[in-house]
């Protein structure tokens, strides 16, 4: 049982928000391994910036990987090519960004090979993620499910909604196609990294 710290899911490409929360709360993070999978949120989807506006990427799962299994046990589904879809729009949006091409590198194999499980995908991209942005502590993972913990746990597993916009406030920052719809908050992690390159982190 977590005596203390914050508890986050595990996102795809997480928003900038889920990374506020990270730099706020490190050393003490723990990451949800054993919840149920809820359908629609950030664990399977992330938000990006694209030439018409917001871009939501979505890694399709196994069906019957819905209500009532772990998040470590839902499969990812190669029925057709998401992956390639993701890599050309990531492409799409931001070649233009000052850094895309400092980190191709570093993201192209996750659209190459293929993850069985969809929580081992995003514990690597998040893994490369913290590395590229400087945070130096690694998260905890939890060992099993608890619906509930003491007031001295900040429980964030449903504090990210996909659907709603972010209530706290972020500066604006420059975005590639930002004098098409202004400035977007809350998109993923990737917006923030390929626009403001080793400067992410001090924005955080």
């Amino acid at each position: 049982m977590i005596e203390k710290g914050a508890l986050l899911p595990m996102f795809y490409l997480p928003p900038v928000e889920y990374f506020t929360k990270i730099t706020q709360y490190k050393p003490d993070l723990w990451i949800e391994r054993d919840e149920h999978f809820p359908k629609q949120t950030y664990r399977n989807r992330a938000n990006i910036y694209s030439p018409d506006g917001l871009l939501t990427l979505v890694v399709p799962v196994v069906k019957g990987s819905k209500v009532h299994t772990p998040a470590k046990d839902v499969k990812i589904s190669y029925d057709f090519r998401w992956q390639r879809l993701h890599w050309m729009s990531l492409q799409a949006c931001y070649r233009r960004s000052a850094y895309f091409e400092y980190y191709e590198a570093d993201f192209a194999p996750f659209y190459e090979q293929e993850t069985t499980y969809l929580f081992d995908y995003n514990q690597k991209q998040l893994e490369l993620i913290m590395r590229l942005l400087k945070i130096k502590t690694p998260p905890n993972y939890t060992e099993t499910y608890e619906a509930r913990y003491p007031e001295t746990v900040t429980d964030l597993r449903n504090a990210f909604s996909a659907k709603k916009e972010v209530a706290t406030e972020q500066k604006p920052y420059f975005q590639v196609f930002e004098e098409r719809k202004g400035f977007l908050k809350n998109l993923s992690i990737v917006d923030l990294l390929f626009n403001q390159g080793p400067q992410a982190i001090n924005y955080l």
